[in-house]
This record gives C-alpha cells, sequence and structure tokens, in this order.
C-alpha cells in the first residue's frame, strides 16, 4: 500500500511538473496568473526556472518519474534519497519565490507539497515498515 501512495504522489508530480514546463515554454497568457503575488508566467520565465540550462520543471519530471521507477523496484533507500534532495531544492525555490522574486508559483507550490509528501512517505516505508520476505541483513542493502 505505502508503493502504491508514493508511486500515485510521483506520478502527480510529473503531472504538475508537466504544466509547469508547458508555462516555461509558452508565451501565452498563462491560467494560473492569479494577481500580483500568484502569476506562474512570472516564476516560470524568470531566470531561476533553469539550472544548469535544464529547465527546473524538466528537473522535476525526471525526479518524479526516477522515484516511481525506484519505488516499483522496491530501492527504499534510493527512493528516500531522491525525495530529500528535492526537498531541499524545493526549499531553495520556495525561498527564491518568496524572498527574491516575491511572486508564487501554483504549481511550484502544488509540487513543494508533494515532494514534502514524498519525503515522508519515503521515511517511513524506508525505517518503519519492514520489507517482505527479506532478512534484516538484505534491507540494510536497499
Amino acid at each position: 500500500m505505502m508503493r502504491f501512495a508514493i508511486i500515485l504522489a510521483a506520478l502527480a508530480g510529473v503531472v504538475v511538473s508537466t504544466l509547469a514546463l508547458r508555462i516555461h515554454y509558452s508565451t501565452d497568457s498563462q491560467p494560473c496568473s492569479i494577481n500580483e503575488k500568484w502569476d506562474c508566467g512570472i516564476v516560470n520565465h524568470s531566470p531561476y526556472s533553469e539550472f544548469a540550462g535544464f529547465p527546473v520543471a524538466a528537473i522535476g519530471i525526471a525526479g518524479y518519474l526516477a522515484m516511481a521507477v525506484l519505488t516499483l523496484a522496491s530501492r527504499r533507500i534510493m527512493v528516500a534519497l531522491l525525495a530529500v534532495i528535492g526537498l531541499m531544492f524545493a526549499v531553495y525555490l520556495s525561498h527564491i519565490e518568496k524572498d527574491v522574486l516575491k511572486v508564487w508559483c501554483f504549481y511550484c507550490v502544488i509540487s513543494q507539497g508533494l515532494i514534502m509528501l514524498l519525503t515522508i512517505l519515503s521515511l517511513w516505508w524506508m525505517y518503519l515498515i519492514p520489507p517482505k520476505h527479506r532478512s534484516a541483513k538484505d534491507w540494510t542493502e536497499l
């Protein structure tokens, strides 16, 4: 059941990141341009919307897909590691939105909530739910 929840949250992250990526490449008016404090277009067209030449949303898609695949493979430690790294990056991006751009992206906030949920679920899965059909020694090698 935990694997299903993690995969579902990761796939939701793929969807949200895909919507953000669409805005990154769009020049049309944005559907999530609500007011001066909530505007996905400003965030996704800012210099901070790319990292090492790649759109942040595309990195998010790759990260969420990797978490889903690694969850299918029962790679608990790898999923938790990716989730923690993703959460740290999301906290940094939240700082950029709040303190530098002073504008929030609706899709980004949803993604930040999803990566927080994925971090909690993956750590719970790693530490609190014993693996089925494995010895204690095998579990430490995940």
